[in-house]
């Protein structure tokens, strides 16, 4: 009999610990985390499904074909930033590209680090990127006012040379994934993060097919991704020309 508890007892403890975890995993949004002694971190895992292709131009990346995975990696998710772009001697700095001659946004970089980020929260976008037609879907609004260098790594915010059209999912979960890696990243460790995002425009076209994120740890291998990610909205068809659609 004493046994027979013991085993019962056992069995409860194993189950109430499967319960925990698999409450810890839907809170989290499916991310796995990893306790350590002294406290934890959180392994980054994407919510979204993702595929992978080799290293593309800009040109190659407009014409990628959405096929259901919404982030495609890049290079086997390794940067192209070349020795000087990775110089640890440099300073902390950010860099917009002008607008072209459709008053689109172009290729945004930065040299991150935690003192850059901002202490006071954001004020209301006002500025309208090209192609920002925007209209309520079922899951709200349509577009969003995409940072390139998202608000909580520099505290750039009306600027706008730093705001591009993309669909809600584009913008969050999407970009907003790869934007908290970095966050994270540079709160834990106080390092700088080289920090490059390219957006990619077909032809004439107003509104972009999608963005190529990248970032690189400097001074060690902690943090390193090279993703596509398609400007794109389950249920609707997007006129990327202008910006109008049509909810399917």
């Amino acid at each position: 009999m004493k046994k027979q508890t013991k085993k019962r007892r056992q069995q409860k403890k194993k189950l109430i610990s499967t319960i925990i975890v698999a409450a810890i995993i839907a809170i989290t949004g499916g991310s796995y985390i990893e306790f350590e002694q002294g406290g934890f971190d959180f392994l980054h895992e994407s919510q979204q499904a993702k595929s992978s292709t080799t290293n593309k131009t800009k040109t190659e990346l407009a014409n990628l074909t959405y096929e259901g995975n919404q982030i495609v990696e890049i290079n086997g998710n390794k940067t192209t930033f070349t020795e000087e772009e990775l110089d640890v001697n440099q300073e902390p700095s950010q860099t917009f590209s002008d607008l072209d001659q459709y008053n689109r946004v172009g290729e945004a970089n930065a040299v991150l680090n935690k003192s850059m980020m901002p202490t006071e929260e954001r004020e209301s976008l006002y500025i309208d990127p090209t192609g920002f037609k925007n209209k309520k879907i079922s899951t709200g609004w349509l577009y969003n006012r995409c940072h390139l260098i998202g608000f909580q790594l520099t505290g750039e915010n009306n600027n706008i040379k730093n705001l591009m059209t993309g669909t809600q999912s584009f913008n969050t979960p999407c970009m907003l994934e790869y934007e908290n890696q970095v966050a994270d990243y540079l709160k834990q460790t106080g390092k700088n993060v080289r920090y490059r995002v390219t957006p990619i425009f077909k032809d004439d076209e107003l509104v972009a097919r999608g963005a190529q994120l990248q970032a690189k740890s400097m001074e060690d291998d902690g943090l390193e991704f090279n993703v596509y990610i398609f400007n794109v909205q389950d249920g609707v068809t997007i006129n990327y020309q202008d910006g109008s659609s049509k909810v399917n």
